[in-house]
């Protein structure tokens, strides 16, 4: 098989940038997840699990808090 046999890549040749990356990560929302070890000797000390969902808030998915009181 030569490489004119394969089909192309159609996301080869496209640019994007990293606003419209983020753009759409955050329209539906992102998790995250971590561990997190401090150990010594080979002796686990202290373990953190980090877990993070992002998301940006819209009519479609409003803010858990709600609008501030005015003044």
């Amino acid at each position: 098989m030569t490489a004119s046999d394969r089909a192309p890549e159609p996301l080869a040749q496209r640019q994007v940038a990293l606003v419209d990356l983020l753009d759409r990560l955050l329209s539906g929302g992102v998790v995250l997840t971590g561990d997190v070890v401090l150990s010594i000797a080979d002796i686990d000390l202290v373990r953190i699990s980090l877990r993070a969902l992002i998301v940006s808030v819209s009519e479609r998915n409003p803010s858990p808090w709600g609008p501030e009181p005015g003044p």
